[in-house]
């Protein structure tokens, strides 16, 4: 009778596993300034959701700050995502980059479009081949009213006063913003991308209209909204994983 029991409660548990979805894995790179911390919330909604989450903090930034130097650029962090997914042995990667971020995604996939199931780009910078960080902030209007005045020799500090105590978004080295991204890899158009846009009063910011939306529509990209600040995964972490619940796998 034991035997029995056993052998049913094994039956329908491999029953159930089968019919269970997979987990998808995310990937998500934060943008200027910012560190692998600040998508500890979302993190925690999407594991508790069954998926699998990864939020490195780049080269310098966040916790790795003592590892700050003025040689650091976009190519490090690149290399950063690309190591990463590299030694993790991931597939199938929904990677998700948030403002400056959408440089860095963009060099991943140019690098591995075969380990990426989609790309979403999360109120962030779409480059064109040959451009730079500054170059597409300057397109926006956003380098000389926010990141020139705030050059400090090799460094760019964040625009705004930080908290007393850490978490707290760090100044970054000046290459990441000056140094052009290099794409023409054809297979990366064949990568699904989407970009959620934030808006106010559901009115699009202007600067990123200039620097991602625009140029997302001219990639006959997806474009989705949600209503709040710029940092959608600090303000709103649970609408934010809903967000992206519902827009991917849609293309």
């Amino acid at each position: 009778m034991k035997k029995l029991l056993l052998l049913f409660f094994i039956s329908v548990n491999t029953i159930c596993l089968g019919q269970s979805r997979q987990p998808r894995v995310f990937l998500f790179v934060p943008g200027a300034f910012d560190g692998g911390w600040d998508y500890s919330k979302v993190d925690a909604i999407l594991r508790t959701r069954g998926e699998i989450v990864y939020r490195p903090t780049l080269t310098g930034l966040g916790e790795r700050v003592n590892s700050s130097n003025a040689n650091i650029n976009l190519s490090t962090y690149i290399a950063d995502i690309v190591n990463l997914i590299k030694f993790e042995n991931l597939h199938n990667i929904i990677l998700v980059g948030h403002s400056y971020a959408g440089m860095v995604i963009s060099g991943v996939a140019e690098q591995m479009p075969d380990r990426i199931k989609e790309l979403v780009y999360l109120d962030a910078m779409v480059p064109n081949d040959g451009e730079s960080a500054e170059e597409l902030a300057k397109a926006g209007g956003l380098w000389d009213m926010m990141m020139k005045p705030n050059i400090k020799g090799d460094f760019i500090v964040p625009p705004y006063p930080p908290t007393p105590n850490p978490p707290y978004d760090v100044p970054q080295p000046l290459k990441t913003f000056t140094e052009p991204i290099k794409i023409s890899n054809p297979l990366v158009k064949k990568i699904p991308a989407v970009f959620i846009a934030m808006t106010k009063d559901g009115a699009v910011s202007p600067v990123i209209d200039k620097m991602g939306i625009s140029r997302a529509r001219s990639r006959n990209w997806k474009i989705y909204t949600l209503e709040g600040g710029h940092y959608a995964m600090r303000e709103q972490p649970e609408n934010l994983v809903n967000k992206l619940e519902s827009v991917i796998g849609e293309n």
